[in-house]
């Protein structure tokens, strides 16, 4: 199976995030066809968000009041792990897996590894390693957080790259999260996070190399990304449930 590459930012966050639980549903009905579907996709906000995951709470996590003074919208996302602070200078990558897909995807643990250990080697730097139970850091300072969906038969896993990010606004918008992984030390966030020294053409073409994914031959669709915005992604009960 050949993975279908989708390099494209919608305007809106909520689309772009609803976008990639479409992908993943389109999988999922494919597989339950017996038909094998993957994605692999890039995209970036072009305004800053804060995106919970999908457990996250709300006021944990997030300066609420400083984020609706500010225009800054808070949003939740399909997969697990914690509140980030999102906007331009930060590429997302999206991949959409079949779990039969590769060896290994079938446990979360093991998932990360097979996904996360190649683009490392891609990416191509030095003193970049894996920490934590998913985050990718240069040094002792995280510069990629990653997290996943499950469904039946696929996976979507969803993971950010700081490459010429505002870090300033992440302590302006986000608290201090009570969840930290060991090797943060209690670190402050502009202490805990770091641009990477490429430009997003570099990590686009870097990351895609190991997948070789190509463009699909007669387009896509997502007939759900409607029913999804309105059901989730623009529901400001499914936002703020917890």
């Amino acid at each position: 199976m050949t993975l279908q590459l989708i390099d494209l930012s919608l305007e809106g966050p909520e689309e772009n995030l609803a976008l990639d639980e479409a992908l993943l549903l389109e999988a999922e009905a494919a597989a339950a066809e017996g038909r094998e579907l993957g994605y692999l996709r890039f995209w970036e906000s072009p305004k800053p968000f804060v995106v919970l995951g999908v457990s996250s709470a709300l006021k944990e996590d997030a300066d609420v009041e400083r984020c609706r003074k500010d225009g800054i919208p808070i949003l939740r996302r399909a997969s697990g792990g914690g509140t980030v602070l999102q906007g331009p200078g930060c590429l997302n990558f999206t991949l959409v897996l079949p779990l039969g897909y590769t060896a290994g995807l079938r446990d979360i643990n093991s998932s990360y590894r097979m996904i996360l250990d190649p683009c490392l080697d891609a990416l191509g730097l030095a003193d970049i390693t894996m920490r934590g139970s998913c985050d990718l850091a240069l040094g002792d300072r995280k510069f990629s957080g990653n997290a996943q969906k499950r469904s039946r038969y696929c996976l979507l896993h969803q993971g950010t790259l700081l490459w010429d990010f505002d870090l300033g606004l992440i302590p302006h918008y986000l608290r201090q999260p009570e969840k930290q992984p060991e090797y943060r030390e209690t670190r402050e966030h502009l202490d805990f996070v770091i641009n990477l020294p490429l430009n997003g053409t570099e990590l686009r073409q870097r990351i895609a190399a190991p997948w070789k994914a190509s463009p699909p031959a007669s387009g896509w669709r997502t007939p759900s990304l409607e029913t999804l915005l309105e059901e989730k992604y623009l529901n400001r009960k499914w936002i703020e449930r917890f």
